[in-house]
């Protein structure tokens, strides 16, 4: 039994009273499932072994492989996916990529013979149309779950759980439209990966609805550059060059890049310069000005790719198709009515 000194440091860590604290740890009733988990938190962070009767048994290993961890959308997809598995009683075993570093089948080789009971995939190789997926078909004809996010291809069976891209441009051209802009630029990223590609069709068949502009001249708008801050300051100056007043962006590093380029050309967002980004990352909307961005729903989708993935290792049936899921727009102060 815990002293009672101790009974006090874990009530005051986790917020809860040494009563809640003495009845989670006797595992009594009467203790809401937030203060109870409240309490074991407490208990790690306070570096406490819980006892043994509050134990729950991993039910195994899983691996979340994500492309780096400077894109702030990578960690918050890890982030959500890593609690679901946790709450699904499985470890995950996070594995982060970075120029130079460890590739993707190197880490799926470790986390093969670490004998994982699945893979989640988050924009990974999958979403390059020009790399090689044998890796993946090979992984599903052993009988390993996996599924893939923000990524398809064709042929390979298994779940994928995707934003709409084509939704995402649509959403960001209609309203800058709205707003009266009519030399709309779009930041996209290397036209190589199947994410750049659906939101360069919603950009072109957008700007062909609102603002009736056949597919060619609507093509000449777009820019490519890196998913960095670097890449998007640079589409960005090019589209600034050809007149464009309001600038869609394919990620919001890459929209801060573009805000960065709009002030170097001594403009001001969003009063010469509306700039909208995409993801809805953390701490975007503390920006200056804060980003109108278009927001995956990265709780849901996260969600999701868990409970396919778990379905798939206990052996439940899962459909091997896309599974899109609608972006929102929302809206902050880096956009603004067109300029005159």
């Amino acid at each position: 039994m815990f002293p009672m000194a101790t009974l006090a440091d874990i009530a005051g860590q986790a917020g809860v009273s040494e009563a809640t604290v003495s009845r989670v740890l006797n595992n009594k009733p009467g203790v809401s499932d937030s203060a109870r988990q409240a309490v074991l938190i407490a208990l790690d962070v306070l570096g406490y072994e819980r006892p043994a009767r509050l134990r729950r048994r991993s039910a195994g290993l899983v691996g979340l492989v994500v492309p780096e961890l400077e894109n702030p959308i990578f960690p918050a997809f890890a982030q959500v996916i890593e609690d679901a598995l946790a709450r699904r009683r499985f470890t995950p075993v996070l594995c982060t990529q970075s120029p130079g570093s460890i590739s993707e089948d190197e880490y799926v080789e470790s986390l093969l013979d670490h004998g994982v009971a699945g893979i989640i995939f988050v924009s990974g190789r999958h979403a390059d149309t020009q790399a090689d997926h044998e890796r993946y078909h090979s992984l599903i004809a052993r009988g390993l779950p996996v599924v893939f996010v923000n990524g398809f291809v064709p042929g390979i069976h298994a779940p994928f759980v995707s934003v709409d891209d084509h939704a995402a441009t649509q959403l960001a051209v209609t309203y800058l439209a709205q707003l009266g802009h009519t030399r709309i630029g779009l930041a996209a990223g290397p036209e190589r990966y199947l994410p750049s590609q659906r939101k360069r069709a919603g950009f072109v068949a957008t700007l062909g609805q609102v603002l009736e502009m056949d597919p060619e001249e609507a093509a000449d708008w777009i820019e490519e550059g890196l998913y960095t801050v670097e890449g998007g300051a640079a589409a960005a100056l090019r589209l600034l060059d050809r007149g464009a007043t309001a600038i869609a962006c394919a990620s919001d590093l890459m929209a801060l890049g573009a805000v960065r380029a709009v002030r170097e050309t001594g403009r001001r967002v969003p009063q010469d310069i509306s700039v909208v980004g995409f993801d809805d990352s953390r701490l975007i909307q503390f920006l200056d000005p804060p980003l109108t961005t278009i927001r995956q729903p990265v709780l849901a989708m996260g969600a999701a790719a868990v409970s396919y993935l778990v379905d798939a290792i206990d052996g439940h049936p899962v459909p091997a198709m896309e599974y899109i899921f609608k972006p929102e727009i929302v809206l902050r102060g880096s956009t603004g009515r067109a300029p005159g």
